[in-house]
């Protein structure tokens, strides 16, 4: 049987793949450190949830990586957590540039 990992690897060389993968790749690197802002606080879905005043269901929403939070969203998990958030902007890599005709 086939790893996931391995399955990925070998379809990142197949241009729609890394196109569709690399689109995503953003939303799911938020859902991530949601996911361990939660588990760094030592929290359920239900109990951030409460801490959030929201319900367990939104967690698991944002945990998806199906939804993008508003940045009061972020401020009441980051409170919630005890974490601070911070945003920032980064430079593209240059390979992604000239792939989009920027450069």
């Amino acid at each position: 049987m086939a790893r996931v990992a391995d399955l990925h690897k070998r379809w990142m060389k197949e241009p729609k793949y890394r196109k569709a993968f690399e689109a995503l790749e953003e939303e799911y690197v938020l859902a991530s450190v949601v996911i361990d802002a939660r588990n760094r606080a030592g929290l359920t879905q239900k109990a951030l949830a409460e801490r959030m005043g929201t319900t367990q269901p939104v967690v698991a929403r944002l945990e998806s990586g199906r939804v993008r939070p508003s940045l009061r969203t972020l401020e009441r998990l980051a409170r919630a957590t005890r974490s601070r958030l911070r945003i920032r902007f980064e430079p593209q890599r240059k390979n992604k540039l000239h792939a989009q005709g920027v450069i």
